[in-house]
């Protein structure tokens, strides 16, 4: 079966892929050697008169709610020439931070609509890659013959439209969906060109086997992550903690810090010092949850060379001795795996408080959905709008009975029910007065902003008659 690359990147809505929703799909097919093969896709999808777009998203992409309903297509439109056109048997999607943005976007819309969520990234010789954890680790490990960019405090930074301008690279609008992918695929040439070994290395590392080869040694290993520091070009020597209790991944220990301290504490100290903490001050624990299916960028930590550990002030000597200390200290897992569980009973609990205002737009996660409700989902699918009430009662799970008349309303509004448009206007109503508040707000904000641009007027200008134009009717 051959292979190929569909690079691919969204524009979306807003940042959260539980709420927010794809405004522009674009993606371009390639061969093994990054050749494009195939006609490129570019487009924009209808935003639904239940949701208000976040206006930062706006400000940055350009394009506005009224250019999706006047130019784009419904979700179950694109899903079908997804399906038809794209979703190729050995297809390696891939993107620009793809893993842990745009692919969460696609998982949620294909659950909306009625379609498996997973099947597109493993089925029929399918997988997934992501392009930035390639470029964190070759910045780190091999970068020579690049120019790499800088912020303005003058860390370390891999951002797309920074790397292009330095080496030269087409990007002609950053944060346009084509754009952005035809600027992907010269970064990853490039990075092949200057370090084809390193390049097929992490090729052959999105598959999660060999991720846990490296793993369970107990040997430490090379992990790039956008949660450890830019100081040290997001790398870490890390060592297995084993697996994590609540997931098919692996606890990792940065072995950069002592561990003498996490040590001795108990599980409710280290659930404490684990939360999310603004404050940059604050004591954090050094562990991280690796989980296997996102493709993580590791290597052993034989590829290491003294350049390398000078220019990241690496201390093998110092890490191993931290290792040590770990390997002899079996009761701090138990308090991790205990922390865990306090960690997880705390979600829990904040769940239950909201679920009645939990929509179910959000509850991907929730469970799996059975195996015969994937064939009546195939079923619905195939059907004509007045056909799609018909298959209420033969779903088992509540999330897609929960979903079903959603997904009528939002793909074919023209063939509702009278009924049904009383139902819709209701749900309608609801949501844009959770939402509307804050939306209001922030465009006010935004409206007085020192330096705001003429385009960036207009923009906060449409949003607003936008806002209004859905607006339910108030009797």
């Amino acid at each position: 079966m051959s292979q190929s690359f569909y690079f691919y990147d969204l524009e979306t809505s807003g940042v959260n892929p539980r709420s927010a929703r794809i405004m522009q799909f674009a993606g371009q097919r390639t061969d093994m050697n990054l050749n494009p093969n195939d006609e490129p896709h570019n487009l924009l999808i209808k935003l639904t008169d239940d949701i208000l777009p976040e206006p930062d998203a706006i400000m940055v992409t350009g394009i506005t709610p009224q250019q999706t309903v006047s130019d784009g297509i419904t979700e179950a439109e694109f899903i079908k020439i997804f399906d038809k056109e794209i979703n190729k048997q050995g297809t390696i999607f891939t993107g620009f931070n793809s893993v842990r943005f745009d692919d969460e976007f696609m998982r949620f819309m294909l659950y909306r609509n009625f379609y498996d969520p997973y099947e597109w990234q493993w089925k029929n010789k399918r997988s997934r890659w992501d392009i930035l954890d390639v470029v964190r680790l070759t910045r780190a490990l091999r970068p020579e013959g690049i120019n790499w960019p800088f912020a303005s405090d003058g860390k370390p930074t891999n951002r797309l439209e920074l790397l292009t301008s330095l080496n030269k690279l087409n990007h002609s609008s950053a944060h346009d969906a084509m754009s952005d992918v035809r600027a992907t695929i010269a970064v990853a040439k490039m990075i092949r060109d200057k370090q084809p070994k390193l390049f097929d290395y992490l090729l052959g590392m999105r598959d999660k086997k060999r991720v846990e080869e490296l793993a369970v040694t107990n040997q430490p290993f090379l992990y790039v992550s956008g949660k450890y520091s830019a100081t040290y070009e997001k790398l870490a020597v890390v060592s297995s903690l084993g697996k994590h209790p609540g997931h098919k991944g692996y606890l990792v220990y940065d072995l950069r810090h002592d561990p003498s301290q996490f040590i001795s504490m108990s599980p409710e100290k280290l659930a404490e010092i684990w939360r999310y903490n603004k404050d940059p001050d604050a004591l954090r624990l050094p562990v991280k949850a690796m989980q296997l299916n996102r493709c993580p960028a590791v290597a052993p930590l034989g590829v290491l060379n003294n350049e390398n550990k000078d220019r990241l002030k690496i201390d093998l000597a110092q890490c191993m001795a931290h290792k040590k200390q770990l390997d002899t200290a079996p009761e701090f897992i138990k308090h991790l795996h205990k922390a865990i569980e306090i960690l997880d009973n705390e979600r829990a609990d904040q769940g239950a408080l909201f679920a009645n205002d939990k929509d179910v737009d959000s509850q991907l996660y929730d469970g799996f959905i059975p195996d015969s409700d994937k064939r009546t989902s195939e079923d619905i699918r195939q059907q004509p709008p007045d056909k799609i009430n018909d298959f209420m009662n033969k779903l088992k799970d509540q999330r897609l009975k929960n979903l079903l008349p959603l997904y009528k309303a939002r793909n074919y509004p023209a063939d509702l029910t009278a009924e049904e448009r009383v139902l819709w206007e209701e749900y309608r109503t609801n949501a844009l007065q959770r939402s509307m508040p804050a939306f209001m707000q922030r465009l006010q904000a935004l409206a007085v902003r020192e330096g705001i641009t003429a385009s960036q007027t207009y923009l906060l200008e449409e949003l607003q008659l936008y806002a209004e134009s859905i607006s339910p009717a108030i009797d």
